[in-house]
């Protein structure tokens, strides 16, 4: 698995391991039941602490994308489709939000917004 550890970010690494996972089983590059790498290999693949590690992978069981088997290991969940889809509307917002700022910024009324919206909506 292919994660890369920026150490000069102001983001937590741990934040960094659970969020290129997650990214990953967004975009289906892992797939459901595919097992994980242990807590200590992955940690000595990545030259972080075995607690960093097991905080990622804690993290991403308590948000329902991993499920740890204790002597077995972890592995991606069979969360589906609702969770993929609630993080998928999520970003959209987040985006959406974004985007109306960006527009209040410039001096745009919530109508113009609005139009613009729907504008491009019927593209």
């Amino acid at each position: 698995m292919k994660l890369i550890i920026n150490h000069s970010s102001m983001q937590p690494i741990y934040e960094q391991i659970s969020g290129q996972i997650k990214e990953l089983i967004l975009h289906g590059e892992l797939n459901e039941e595919e097992m994980l790498p242990s807590v200590r290999s992955l940690a000595k693949e990545l030259r972080v602490s075995a607690l960093t590690v097991k905080k990622s992978y804690d993290t991403l069981e308590q948000e329902g994308f991993i499920v740890t088997v204790h002597g077995k290991g972890s592995f991606v969940a069979c969360a589906g489709q609702e969770i993929l889809l609630e993080e998928k509307r999520r970003e959209v917002e987040t985006d959406l939000e974004l985007a109306i700022r960006k527009g209040r910024s410039c001096g745009m009324s919530n109508q113009e917004i609005a139009d613009l919206f729907h504008i491009i909506l019927e593209e």
